[in-house]
């Protein structure tokens, strides 16, 4: 298969989960190439094989699918954000090549607008999925189990809380710089209304050690997907936030600057931005965590299910890989039949989610 970006911020802990499966004989591709060559020098060394390798792909250059059909990959996995903004040529030429494609967009218009391929992947007789990550696979397959206990869903509420210790990723502050101070749509009391990005506060109590968090609103595929896969939701939010409050009051602040209109786009200062953010992260700690709230009627009671994630020792970075590492090994066992272009929603379950966690500090219970 082919990891896209395999030695960027998510690339990279991809690589090293994949890593783990003996069955996945895996190239490392982007446009540096002298990074993906290290990475599949290290991951050979680590796993004492000759599984991995290198390859230099430019995306942007013309012939990709001819790359990728010469590569005789059977799979392509995009982990090279922030998808915001970006088209669907990549997934175009997986199609074109004959090979499946999967990707770790978060971005809820690239996300939701990938059934645009459908047709054309079925008759390829491949799978074109985006967002396999935290967002919308996790939370969606939690959401389904969750589900199975009402009758009727009213509201379906989603967050995450990383560690402030653990590494951030350029593209992903891109991506949320993006949409700081935005208006987002969301389903609200049986609605569409409109919410600001980091606006909306809200505190949430996660399991020891994470403790108290502050949560503010983000702009994720779920929020559209959601209401038209449990028909008479009546709310569906999702927020997110940093544990420490200086750093998550401050984005609240550059929300209302930009709502203001004294800053017309956040993301244009994310290289800054990060680097400012970067000078606090010896501070806090390395445990975050992600809830899935859900609350409705079951036989004629109102009831609420509650299932939280908390990923110490700096592991939280990995939930956003593991959807992804489960479609790869069911790939290569033939476990997965869908072929055509989705979303990554009712694709995989929670148990899926436990069998790609495994060795890592994540731990997931429902209350």
């Amino acid at each position: 298969m082919l990891l896209l970006g395999g030695y960027g911020f998510f690339g990279k802990r991809l690589a090293a989960r994949l890593a783990l499966d003996p069955l996945i004989d895996l190239t490392i591709c982007g446009r540096d190439l002298a990074a993906a060559e290290a990475l599949s020098a290290s991951l050979n060394r680590q796993t004492g094989s000759a599984r991995f390798h290198a390859q230099r792909i430019d995306v942007l250059a013309p012939g990709l699918a001819g790359h990728i059909r010469n590569s005789g990959a059977a799979v392509m996995v995009h982990a090279s954000g922030p998808f915001q903004g970006q088209g669907y040529g990549v997934a175009r030429a997986c199609i074109e090549a004959g090979a499946h494609y999967i990707d770790l967009s978060d971005g809820r218009e690239f996300v939701c607008g990938i059934s645009a391929l459908d047709a054309d992947a079925r008759a390829a007789g491949v799978c074109v999925i985006s967002g396999a990550s935290s967002v919308p696979a996790l939370s969606s397959a939690v959401t389904d189990a969750l589900a199975r206990e009402f009758t009727q869903v009213h509201a379906i509420d989603i967050g995450i809380n990383p560690g402030n210790r653990t590494e951030r990723g350029l593209a992903t502050v891109t991506a949320i710089l993006g949409y700081t101070g935005a208006a987002i749509p969301n389903w609200r009391d049986g609605r569409w209304q409109s919410v600001f990005g980091w606006q909306g506060l809200r505190r949430h109590v996660y399991p020891a050690p994470v403790g108290v968090r502050w949560l503010a609103h983000c702009d994720v595929p779920d929020l559209q997907l959601m209401p038209a896969r449990y028909p008479g939701v009546d709310t569906v939010s999702f927020r997110a936030g940093t544990e420490l409050r200086l750093l998550h009051f401050g984005a609240w602040m550059m929300a209302a600057m930009r709502r203001a209109g004294l800053v017309r786009d956040w993301s244009r200062y994310s290289a800054q931005l990060k680097a400012a953010s970067d000078l606090f992260i010896r501070f806090g700690t390395d445990a975050g965590a992600m809830h899935v709230e859900v609350t409705g009627v079951a036989d004629g009671r109102q009831l609420r299910r509650c299932w939280t994630l908390v990923a110490l020792d700096g592991d939280g970075p990995f939930v956003p890989t593991l959807a992804s590492a489960a479609l790869v090994a069911k790939l290569a066992r033939g476990e997965l039949a869908f072929r055509g272009a989705t979303p990554c929603v009712g694709l995989l379950t929670v148990q899926d989610f436990l069998d790609a966690a495994k060795g890592l500090a994540i731990t997931m219970e429902t209350i």
